[in-house]
C-alpha cells in the first residue's frame, strides 16, 4: 500500500514540476531571445514578468475554441490530447537521481525503473508524430492536411540519424536502461576528466552527440527545423484550425519534449546526475553559485535609490531563497541527524542532472535566437544526404572500437 501511494505522489510530482517547467521554459525563452536582440522581455506581468506564462495560460483557456466546419471532431481533438499525453508519458522512465529513502520506503528518484527504458523512450516518441498527422488529417484543410505531412516527412526522417547516433552509447555501456548507462559514466579519468561518453572512443561519441543533438531539434520542431509551425508564414502548418486550449496543447507537448530529449541527450553523453568535478569541489560548486546570487540580490536589495518598486520584494525574497538553496546544499557537510543527512545527499545529484538539463535547453534558446530557418528541401537533403551517412559510418567505427577493446 506504501508502495502504491509514494508512486502516487511521485507522479503527481513530476507532471507537476514538467508542466510548471514547460511554461516557465517560455519565459525562459522569451527573456534570453530579449537580451540576444538587446530587449527587456516579458516585465509588466508580475515582477520581472513571472506571471507571463500564468497570463498566457488564462487567455488561452478562456479563449473562444473555434471548431471548423465539417471537421472529424473525434480525431480533431484527439490529436492534442495524444501529443501531451505521450510527451508525459516518455519522462516516466527517465532517471533523476540516485535511490533514495522515504518513509522508510527506497525508491529511486524517477516514476519507474525498467531495464528497457531506452526502448520505451524511443517507441513512444516515434508514436508523438501520429498527433501532428492526425491534427493535420482531421483539420479538413488543405494547407493544414500538407504541413502535417510535411512535419511527419521531418519527424521520421530525423529518427533515422538519432536512432543510431544513439546506439554508439549503447555499444559502450551495453545495457538499455539509462540508470546502468548514468551509472557506467561514474568517475574521473586521470582523476579530473569525467568518465563521460561525450569524452570517450577518440572523439566519435563526441559526433554521435552532435548528431543526435543536431536531430533532437527536427524532432521537437526547433529552430532551424521548426517548419511545421512558420509562425512568419501566413498558413501555419498543422495547427491552422486549432485554437484556445487545443492549440496551446501542441506547444505544451513541444516543450515537454524538449525536456525529455534533454534529459536523454543527458543520460547518453552527460554522463547523467554524475558530477563535472571530483569531490570535494563537486559538493562545493551548488554551494557558491547559489550563495554568489542570494548575496548579490540581496546587496541590489540595499540599494533602494537604484531599484525598481517590484526589486525592493523581490531581490530580499529570492536572496533570501538562494541562501536557503545554499544552505541544503552543505548538509551533507555537517553533523546533523541521517534524515537530514539524506536529503543533502539526494539534491546534490539532483542539482548536477538540472544543471546538465538547464545547459542543453539554453542551447535550444540559443540556436533559435542565431540561425535562420531551412527551406524544406534543404531539411530533407540535409538529412538523408549528410547525417544518416555520418551516423552510420561513425556508429560503424565506435563498433570497431569497443570490439578491439
Amino acid at each position: 500500500m506504501e508502495f502504491i501511494i509514494l508512486s502516487f505522489v511521485k507522479a503527481a510530482l513530476v507532471a507537476a514540476v514538467l508542466l510548471t517547467l514547460a511554461a516557465y521554459l517560455v519565459w525562459i525563452e522569451r527573456k534570453v531571445l530579449a537580451h540576444i536582440q538587446l530587449r527587456v522581455g516579458p516585465y509588466r506581468v508580475g515582477p520581472h514578468g513571472l506571471l507571463q506564462p500564468l497570463s498566457d495560460l488564462i487567455k488561452l483557456m478562456t479563449k473562444e475554441g473555434v471548431m471548423p466546419a465539417q471537421v472529424n471532431k473525434f480525431y480533431y481533438l484527439l490529436a492534442p490530447f495524444l501529443a501531451v499525453f505521450l510527451a508525459l508519458i516518455s519522462i516516466s522512465v527517465v532517471p533523476f537521481g540516485t535511490e533514495v529513502e522515504v518513509f522508510g520506503i527506497k525508491t529511486y528518484m524517477q516514476l519507474t525503473d525498467v531495464n528497457i527504458g531506452l526502448l520505451v523512450i524511443l517507441a513512444i516518441s516515434a508514436m508523438g508524430v501520429y498527433g501532428i498527422a492526425l491534427g493535420g488529417w482531421a483539420s479538413n484543410n488543405k494547407y493544414a492536411l500538407l504541413g502535417g505531412l510535411r512535419s511527419s516527412a521531418q519527424m521520421i526522417s530525423y529518427e533515422l540519424p538519432m536512432s543510431i547516433a544513439i546506439a554508439s552509447p549503447l555499444l559502450m555501456a551495453n545495457t538499455l536502461s539509462l540508470r546502468e548507462i548514468a551509472d557506467s559514466q561514474s568517475g574521473f579519468v586521470w582523476g579530473f576528466i569525467p568518465n563521460w561518453y561525450i569524452f570517450q572512443g577518440y572523439g566519435t561519441l563526441f559526433i554521435a552527440f552532435m548528431i543526435f543533438i543536431t536531430a533532437a531539434f527536427a524532432e521537437t520542431n526547433r529552430v532551424p527545423f521548426d517548419l511545421p509551425e512558420a509562425e512568419n508564414e501566413l498558413v501555419a502548418g498543422f495547427h491552422t484550425e486549432y485554437s484556445s486550449t487545443c492549440f496551446a496543447a501542441f506547444f505544451t507537448a513541444e516543450y515537454i519534449n524538449m525536456v525529455t530529449i534533454s534529459a536523454l541527450a543527458t543520460h547518453l553523453f552527460l554522463g547523467g546526475w554524475h558530477p563535472l568535478f571530483p569531490e570535494p569541489v563537486a559538493g562545493i560548486v551548488p554551494i557558491l553559485i547559489f550563495g554568489s546570487a542570494g548575496v548579490v540580490l540581496l546587496f541590489h536589495a540595499s540599494q533602494t535609490s537604484s531599484t525598481r518598486p517590484w526589486d525592493r520584494y523581490t531581490f530580499p525574497l529570492f536572496g533570501l531563497v538562494s541562501l536557503g538553496l545554499a544552505g541544503l546544499f552543505t548538509l551533507p557537510m555537517l553533523p546533523l541527524p541521517d534524515v537530514l543527512l539524506a536529503i543533502g545527499k539526494a539534491i546534490h545529484p539532483l542539482f548536477w542532472f538540472a544543471a546538465k538539463v538547464g545547459a542543453i535547453l539554453f542551447l535550444y534558446i540559443w540556436i533559435r535566437g542565431t540561425l535562420p530557418r531551412f527551406r524544406f528541401d534543404q531539411l530533407m537533403k540535409f538529412a538523408w544526404q549528410f547525417l544518416f551517412p555520418v551516423a552510420l559510418i561513425n556508429m560503424l567505427v565506435v563498433g570497431l572500437i569497443v570490439a578491439l577493446r
